[in-house]
């Protein structure tokens, strides 16, 4: 067995053992009203900075009007509660519409 077998099966029972933590210890193990706190605020912060990364960069790079411009559309729709593929919808017909309008905004 290579290494990169041992290391992959070594991280598979490590992730296992993690995901078994949970149950077993559930109801044994009382955490701090802070540290519920704190993780669902890191959750929200991790969920913001991947919807930034993933809408305003592009290999590194700035990736234009038209996907931030998307990304508003769909965020203005779903807080208004629109169904799903309404904000699909939208945002990807907002997000063709400025590539296809606006020069430089792909």
């Amino acid at each position: 067995m290579n290494a990169t077998v041992a290391l992959i099966l070594a991280l598979a029972a490590g992730t296992y053992a993690f995901r078994l933590v949970g149950p077993a210890l559930h109801g044994r193990v009382r955490l701090p009203q802070r540290v519920h706190d704190l993780a669902a605020a890191g959750a929200v912060v991790l969920l913001a900075a991947l919807l930034a990364t993933g809408a305003l960069t592009e290999n590194g790079t700035f990736a234009g009007w038209a996907r931030p411009g998307g990304v508003l559309v769909a965020a203005a729709l779903a807080w208004r509660r629109a169904p799903f593929v309404v904000v699909v919808l939208g945002a990807a017909v907002t997000t063709a519409v400025l590539r296809a309008v606006v020069p430089g905004a792909a």
